[in-house]
């Protein structure tokens, strides 16, 4: 009933990562975020039938041509749980008096 759907041609931008769901790619987006990687999520989400998971509700992440090398490694490095954020989290920030490593 459904072919495989392909993520458009969009000029200037590619295609990096595709998913059922939206929040898959918004994880991703902020991700990309985090490492100064420009990205726009692309829903093709049939809204008639409220679907959020599957074929009729894929999700396209994209990012300029001009930073598709640092995109891919940092999916890469996403996949394969290497993982840098700047922040860091609340428990390991040192309590007031104790210095820093």
């Amino acid at each position: 009933m459904f072919s495989e759907q392909k993520p458009d041609q969009i000029q200037d931008w590619t295609c990096v990562y595709e998913s059922g769901t939206q929040y898959d790619a918004e994880m991703v987006q902020n991700y990309f975020a985090d490492q100064d990687i420009e990205s726009q999520i692309l829903s093709k989400r049939d809204s008639a039938y409220n679907l959020n998971v599957g074929q009729m509700s894929m999700v396209y992440l994209y990012v300029p041509n001009e930073q598709l090398k640092q995109a891919e490694k940092a999916l890469d490095d996403w996949k394969n749980g290497i993982i840098n954020i700047d922040d860091i989290p609340a428990d390991d920030k040192p309590s007031e008096g104790e210095e820093q490593d």
